[in-house]
Parts: C-alpha cells; sequence; structure tokens
C-alpha cells in the first residue's frame, strides 16, 4: 500500500466521514500468498491466524477463503470466527482467564483444541468436559523463559510474565492431565512475544522446545503437536520498503533449528504480520495550534480509534495525503481528553492545515480491534479498497 496509492483513494477519502479504517485487500492477498509459498510444502506445517490482531469480518473471510485456522483468546472470538467459516476443527484456543461458558462453547463447538495455563484450569476443563460428557483435547502453554527483542509490555516468554505454567513444572502437568478422564494431553505450546525482528530470538526458542522435547522423550511421553506461536513483526518505519514481512526468513528458522519428531505437526500462530501493513488509520485535521513551543496538529483521531502510542508508546508512520508543501514538525493529536492521546511528538509533516487528510500506516493490527469508546465516542467503520474503487 504504497504512499502514491493511498493519494490515490484521497478523492474517496474526502467524500467519508472520518476517522476510518481503511483495508488494503490487495496487500493481504499478497501477504496471505507469501506465507502459503513458504509453508504449502512443508508437511504437518499448520497455519493459524491469531484474531486478537485484527476481527474486521471482511479481513477475516479472506484469511480463511486463503486456508488458514485460527487462533483464539476469548469466546467471543471463537464465536466470530465461526460466523466467518472458520472451521470449529481449526480453532485453537489459548488464554490465561477462561471462564467456563467460554470451555463449554468451545467444547460445544468441537474446536481442535485448548492451550491450557494452568493446573487450575487443567482442573475446570476435566470437570465441565466430565458434565457435558466430552473428552477436551488440551496442549499446554510452556513459559519458556526465553527474551525477546521488544516491548515490555508485549514480551510473554520470561518467567516473569503472567502466560504459561513454567517449564520446570512441564512433566508435572503431562502427567497431572494422564491422570484426569475427561481431558487428553496432545500438544505443547509457546510464544515469547510479539514485534519480534531478530530471527536469533526464535533460533533460541527452538533450542528451548528441543530441550524439553528431550525431557519428555526420556520419560517416554511423546508429543503430537508443537505449537511455536507467532511474535513476527512488521517494519512500521518504511511500510511502502518492506510492505511484506521477510516470512522466508522466519519460517526457514523454524525448518532449521526445531527438531521435530516423526509425525509430529507444526503449528503456528501469525497475526501482526499478517494484517498489520494493509490497514490504515485515516483521519483529519481539525486544527493547527500554535503555541510559545510547540505547533500541534489536531486530528479528529485519537487513542479510542488507535490505543497502541498511548498504551507503550508505539509509533505509526504518519503522511498528510492533502499537502506537498514545505515541511515541518508537529506534534500530531487526537481530541480525547488525555494528555496520552498523542500519535507522534516532532513530527516532519507537510505544511498542514484545516481538512487535511491524515494517515497513520501500518495499523492494520491491533487497531480496529482495540478500538473503544470512551468519552462516549462512535467505533471507528472500515473500509476496503474493493469498496472505494471508483
Amino acid at each position: 500500500m504504497a504512499k502514491g496509492l493511498l493519494r490515490d483513494m484521497r478523492g474517496r477519502f474526502e467524500g467519508l466521514r472520518t476517522p476510518f479504517y481503511y483495508y488494503d485487500t490487495a496487500l493481504l492477498a499478497e501477504t496471505l500468498a507469501a506465507i502459503r509459498r513458504e509453508t504449502d510444502c512443508r508437511e504437518g506445517w499448520h497455519l493459524h491466524y491469531a484474531v486478537k490482531a485484527c476481527a474486521n469480518p471482511k479481513v477475516l473471510r479472506m484469511i480463511q477463503e486463503a486456508g488458514f485456522g485460527a487462533d483464539c483468546v476469548s469466546g467471543g472470538e471463537i464465536r466470530t470466527c465461526l460466523e466467518n467459516g472458520f472451521p470449529a476443527g481449526e480453532i485453537v484456543y489459548a488464554g490465561v482467564g477462561k471462564a467456563d461458558w467460554e470451555i463449554e462453547l468451545a467444547l460445544q463447538a468441537g474446536i481442535q483444541y485448548f492451550n491450557v495455563e494452568s493446573f487450575p484450569e487443567l482442573e475446570v476443563i476435566n470437570e465441565i468436559a466430565g458434565r457435558m460428557g466430552k473428552v477436551a483435547d488440551v496442549s499446554f502453554r510452556i513459559n519458556p523463559d526465553v527474551g525477546a527483542h521488544t516491548h515490555a509490555h508485549i514480551t510473554t516468554g520470561l518467567a516473569e510474565n503472567k502466560f504459561g505454567i513454567a517449564k520446570e513444572d512441564m512433566l508435572r502437568v503431562v502427567r497431572h492431565a494422564d491422570g484426569l478422564p475427561c481431558v487428553r494431553f496432545v500438544g505443547l505450546h509457546f510464544h515469547i512475544g510479539s514485534q519480534i525482528l531478530q530471527m536469533d530470538d526464535f533460533e533460541a526458542l527452538c533450542h528451548r522446545i528441543n530441550e524439553l522435547q528431550d525431557l519428555l522423550c526420556a520419560e517416554g511421553i511423546g508429543v503430537k503437536n508443537i505449537n511455536v506461536g507467532g511474535g513476527l513483526g512488521i517494519d512500521y518505519e518504511d511500510p511502502d520498503g518492506h510492505p511484506v514481512p521477510d516470512f522466508k526468513a522466519y519460517f526457514d528458522t523454524y525448518a532449521r533449528h526445531l527438531k521435530l519428531r516423526a509425525g509430529q505437526h507444526l503449528h503456528f500462530e501469525l497475526g501482526r504480520a499478517v494484517v498489520g501493513q494493509c490497514g490504515s488509520l485515516v483521519t483529519r485535521c481539525l486544527y493547527v495550534k500554535q503555541t510559545v513551543s510547540k505547533q500541534f496538529a489536531i486530528v479528529d483521531a485519537g487513542m479510542t480509534e488507535l490505543i497502541r502510542p498511548a498504551l507503550y508508546g508505539a509509533r505509526h508512520r504518519i503522511e498528510n495525503l492533502s499537502s506537498d508543501g514545505p515541511v515541518h514538525a508537529y506534534d500530531v493529536v487526537g481530541p480525547i481528553c488525555e494528555s496520552s492521546d498523542t500519535f507522534a511528538s516532532d513530527c516532519l509533516l507537510p505544511e498542514t492545515k484545516r481538512g487535511d487528510i491524515i494517515v497513520l500506516r501500518s495499523a492494520g493490527a491491533y487497531g480496529e480491534t482495540m478500538a473503544s469508546q470512551y468519552n462516549c465516542r462512535e467505533l471507528p467503520k472500515a473500509y476496503t479498497d474493493k469498496e472505494l474503487k471508483y
């Protein structure tokens, strides 16, 4: 979704009420095809899209039609996936706090398996499955205590994180499951974080999984499924230069370093890497405000539409589609009554004025799906390139 292509859409953007999300389905299709090229040749490899990244129905349907399963972290996501054509048998369900009704929904639907994150959760799933006359397939999410070069708020694989079962407890939980009548151990699950760009992090995960598998093998315990989560990042600084992530390097890392046993299935749960670059938040400049030390471009989108900058200091490339004037520095801020409602400080933009169309790039992941109605604002609408073509 090069800047030139966005500029071509400016005329259609002008007639729409801002803010809204815009999805380039051509880029999404290209991304999905790139993933399939790298995985279709690998026997026993399975793809589950991490729905939390973007649950827009138009996006979900494209991903489902490309042959992906789904990685869900709530009952609501399971329902949404079923409504958008994902087969229940290709849905995996993770999350540290699964409510009883969510477990019941997953069991009734017949999902592929649960990614279980604690001993108490295992006991509850066993109890509910027994009451429903079912046996639940479970994969244990093991916290590998592997760090990732990413923001602290999106690191998930360290011992101090809330996710998963400590690796030291792996044998004990597997044996405990073997003694329960209504659960069946089918795999191990791992996820070390998000927005990871260094393949060394994934290589380290492979080595840790190899060690853990060796421990289980020594005890005569086989594992049907290995789920390595996702975590591959995107280029927020240069989305036009790198619109599609380096999936070859990512998948080759696992092919080279992960020692799968005969007949094992390998599962991936990519989210951001699938949808991040295809989405933009389109907004409009309301006012340009000059103070003693700052020049503010106040836009009609805010942290209610894109919370990532306020939540953990994320940076998105910001472009003015309406101006080719001289460049000035602006603090690009939203209308929400919070000082943290700031998209960027000292952002270099062509001379900006009221009414200019501003886009925040690389917003396809954790953008629309995290929108809120704080300040009683409406949730943003969303459009695709197909809907806005002349």
